[in-house]
């Protein structure tokens, strides 16, 4: 019993192979292509998201300029969160680290999740965690000295948020997203961290109450999506893009500038 079923399973290549070789063209030209198989409701389609990835770069590939200026707002971020910390809610170093890597890495996490990217970024590549985790010990460590050198990691942050503006936008492109949902997605990028650190502390967000914040990113973003629609894709388009965000960013902080206000009540 055993043999026959063996020898039946040996023959079943050769008949399927003699099948097809059997079979006329014109029937094999007429049978749907093997992607129309995954379009059946009851199997699962392969996305690229479920491709093996190792960190950012496997989705959209970046020059080594535009992942330093990532690394280097990510680190930002973290410091800047953390002096938060530090200032605001008066944290442990447990606290102070937290709410350091939830600033820097918060966003992108986020965007991530919204993209279906998944597991995100963040936790596919171990700079970004070291980054994060540094910068909020280095906050905590050196909170009174990092306080004279308030204008330098304002500087900083504008660069973070200008490279996390654009570099999430080009992410959404990328993965075949529109260019509405991509710049929404830019903003997210550039402010979610922010907004996590402000709800984790208790107080209203930043990007919600003062400073001229959220509009840069969305321009950023907006810029790095016009570009990409017109075809201009490379190093050059993104630091252009970058490089908006972060003027308007600074010229904000130089002159005080904020976002509308509904009129004050009589």
């Amino acid at each position: 019993m055993m043999a026959s079923r063996w020898r039946a399973w040996c023959a079943l290549p050769l008949s399927v192979s003699n099948a097809v070789s059997e079979t006329p063209v014109s029937m094999l030209a007429s049978a749907p292509s093997p992607s129309a198989w995954f379009t059946v409701s009851n199997l699962p389609v392969w996305r690229e998201s479920t491709w093996p990835r190792i960190g950012y770069t496997s989705c959209m590939s970046m020059s080594p300029l535009l992942l330093a200026l990532d690394f280097i707002g990510t680190f930002a971020f973290a410091l800047n969160g953390a002096l938060t910390a530090v200032r605001t809610a008066r944290l442990d170093i447990v606290g102070v680290v937290t709410l350091g890597m939830f600033t820097a890495l918060g966003g992108g996490t986020i965007r991530d999740m919204l993209l279906d990217d998944l597991p995100p970024a963040t936790f596919l590549d171990w700079r970004y965690l070291a980054l994060a985790a540094g910068g909020g010990l280095l906050a905590f460590a050196l909170s009174r000295r990092l306080e004279r050198l308030a204008m330098p990691i304002t500087v900083l942050d504008a660069v973070g948020l200008s490279v996390f503006a654009v570099l999430g936008a080009l992410k959404a492109l990328e993965m075949g997203f529109g260019v509405v949902q991509a710049v929404i997605i830019g903003a997210i990028t550039a402010v979610g961290g922010g907004t996590i650190r402000d709800v984790m502390i208790g107080r209203i967000p930043t990007v919600l109450r003062s400073e001229l914040y959220a509009i840069p990113a969305l321009i950023g973003a907006g810029c790095a999506a016009a570009a990409h629609s017109l075809g201009h894709q490379g190093t050059v388009a993104a630091l252009g893009a970058a490089s908006v965000c972060f003027v308007i960013r600074m010229l904000g902080v130089r002159f005080d500038l904020h976002a509308p206000r509904p009129p004050a009540g009589p």
